[in-house]
């Protein structure tokens, strides 16, 4: 019998805040990873949307981006964070300042992923849509995408700490044909080598990973 093709979209952020960040898996190869999880599929491709990171993580992040530019079923899709001004309500608040503060959001993955989904589903790029995320914000891109093409299968992956956020992961669950909670063996079987040749030198994993 024919392995049935899939893409994999995986909500980056989503994905390492309920997998990986207290781990010692972050240098994860994502192609051999999600060949694990999904063996009895055809992967046509795996879409890692995130957005660029601030501060010191920001380097260690690229040189993992640039990392996974090496595995051929890998596409990067990079969002970006936006700053969104808030005034702070706690009446015992005693700070003398302004009590206006700036914090940042994640902009654009749940968009790219949702226009990325419907895009490959008209394409019949594949037959089988595997999410990786436990976001709401997914679910009307889900429901149309079911209800447009009822020959296509969706899976979705919540991300283990997602389980804290119980109403968003419901939605995801309920809206999906299968869910699963994503396993963890994998990551631990799926790192990079520590020093990746590329044609222009080397890629190396960060000494704190």
């Amino acid at each position: 019998m024919p392995r049935v093709r899939s893409i994999i979209y995986i909500d980056g952020y989503n994905f390492y805040y309920g997998m990986v960040r207290d781990t010692e898996w972050k240098w994860l190869d994502l192609q051999r990873c999600f060949e694990l999880v999904r063996s009895d599929d055809d992967i046509q491709e795996i879409r890692y949307f995130t957005s660029e990171a601030l501060g010191d993580a920001r380097e260690r992040q690229s040189v993992y981006l640039e990392a996974l530019g090496t595995l051929p079923l890998v596409t990067v899709h990079l969002g970006r964070f936006k700053g969104r001004s808030l005034t702070c309500r706690v009446r015992a608040c005693e700070y003398a300042g302004s009590r206006r503060y700036q914090v940042l959001e994640e902009k654009e993955t749940d968009v790219a992923i949702s226009v990325r989904l419907i895009d490959d589903a008209y394409r019949d790029r594949a037959d089988r849509f595997v999410i990786v995320s436990g976001d709401s914000d997914l679910v009307p891109a889900v429901r149309l995408l079911r209800e447009r093409f009822a020959d296509k299968e969706i899976i979705v992956y919540v991300p283990a700490s997602a389980g804290t956020r119980r109403a968003a992961a419901r939605e995801m669950r309920r809206i999906a044909h299968k869910h699963r909670t994503m396993p963890v063996e994998p990551l631990r079987r799926s790192q990079l080598p520590e020093v990746i040749p590329v044609a222009d030198g080397t890629i190396r994993k960060p000494p704190s990973w």
